[in-house]
């Protein structure tokens, strides 16, 4: 009964994660057609939404603009075609972290198989479903692009969640793998756990830190994001609309913000770069939120590389901490240094590629961080702040020198203190 329940309330899950997701595109747009054309013809209105929920898990649009707009607007023909894959990420944490949550909860139920499946299978189902149902207009997607792009977002937030709950409770694959290593000594055993609580430590504090960069940044730059909305003179529908939409890119701007504090930066449109080193930015979109970005900068922004690796220490504290009291073995704290490394430098470059593609024709076909660059920064990054407090001597008030230990097991208050 327990795990029919469990499947329930996944598939449940399932379907609220994309009809919240799919209501936030058609909600607004409703709205807009509404005003905009008067409750006209309504034909255009599930597509575009569709097209909307889609570009927000990463499915790229391909775009023809008719050609009557491209002589009223004025826009050169061989322009008329063009791809738009810059997704507003927003869309994929809410279905990530849904799933998430849904997962957690098949885990803790014991039923975490069952629950990641049922709600993966309803999930794949609706977005089979939105993407025959959503073809149409001016925007066209890539079938299977379409179906496994959101499907893919919704799989790895629910097997994250049931992986944190069974992580948790000695259980699931890294219990395993604990398990196997076990026969290599205690200290190997435990090496699974503390890399996944140090990777995800670090992970969360480099995320952290850079959305604390966006928001100075747009603090900062405020005045010249409020230039660019009033040069736009829109209306009260037309401000509502286009605030909206950058709300739903703030995820994305934060994963800028990674990269830019990492070191390499990145870049906003074809042979442009805006890095801590300095800038090279051509003529930008009209679009308020890029007012945020810096026209210069200087070197001695890489201050905030201090950051990752503050990161990096953070998550060496936690795992430090949870160390046996007599001390690991130098081998043993050295894989977990470069473990935890290896896992946020790959979490980076997934952030990136997430977070990088096009915004238009020509020169904006190249937006975004570059995924090695930044993957193999922030991986050096966080391994000297791992390192520094997993590698240096503990001192023997971290219990690692018995030598000086007294029979009932307190120090030898005439033995100086020493490093190990």
């Amino acid at each position: 009964m327990q795990r029919v329940l469990v499947l329930l309330l996944s598939a449940l899950d399932a379907l609220v994660a994309a009809a919240v997701g799919v209501a936030a595109a058609f909600a607004p747009l409703t709205v807009l057609w509404f005003v905009a054309f008067g409750g006209g013809d309504w034909q255009g209105l599930w597509p575009t939404s569709a097209a909307v929920w889609q570009l927000g898990h990463m499915v790229p649009l391909h775009l023809t603009l008719p050609e009557t707009y491209l002589a009223e607007a004025g826009i050169d023909p061989a322009a008329a075609s063009f791809v738009i894959s810059l997704a507003p990420l927003a869309f994929a944490v809410f279905t990530t972290l849904f799933a998430a949550g849904s997962g957690a909860r098949a885990a803790r139920a014991g039923a975490a198989p069952w629950g990641v499946a049922a709600g993966v299978a309803v999930f794949t189902a609706l977005t089979v479903v939105i993407a025959t149902t959503g073809t149409g207009g001016i925007a066209e997607v890539s079938g299977w692009q379409a179906v496994l792009f959101p499907a893919a977002c919704y799989t790895v937030g629910a097997l994250a969640g049931a992986l944190a709950v069974a992580t948790a409770q000695g259980t699931g694959p890294v219990a395993a793998l604990s398990a196997r290593l076990e026969r290599a000594g205690e200290a190997w055993a435990t090496a699974p756990e503390l890399v996944v609580r140090g990777a995800a430590a670090a992970v969360v504090g480099v995320i952290g830190a850079s959305a604390l960069v966006a928001a100075a940044a747009v603090v900062v730059r405020g005045g010249r994001i409020v230039a660019l909305s009033q040069s736009a003179n829109l209306d009260l529908l037309g401000v509502s609309v286009l605030g909206l939409a950058q709300l739903l890119y703030l995820p994305t701007l934060v994963i800028w913000a990674m990269s830019f504090l990492a070191g390499p930066g990145f870049a906003v449109g074809t042979g442009t770069a805006v890095t801590p080193a300095g800038t090279e930015l051509g003529v930008l979109p009209g679009i308020p939120l890029l007012g945020a970005i810096p026209e210069t900068t200087s070197p001695l922004l890489y201050v905030l590389v201090l950051l990752p690796v503050a990161a990096g220490a953070f998550a060496g504290w936690i795992v430090r901490s949870r160390l046996e009291p007599g001390g690991e073995p130098v081998a043993v704290r050295a894989t977990l240094t470069v473990a935890i490394a290896l896992l946020c430098a790959g979490a980076a470059a997934l952030l990136c590629v997430v977070a990088g593609g096009a915004l238009g024709p020509g020169r904006l076909t190249e937006t975004g961080p570059a995924a090695g660059p930044v993957s193999l920064a922030v991986g050096i990054e966080v391994a000297v702040g791992a390192g520094i407090l997993l590698l240096s001597p503990r001192s023997r008030r971290d219990g690692t020198d018995d030598a000086f230990a007294d029979p009932a097991g307190g120090w030898d208050a005439d033995e100086p203190a020493r490093l190990d």
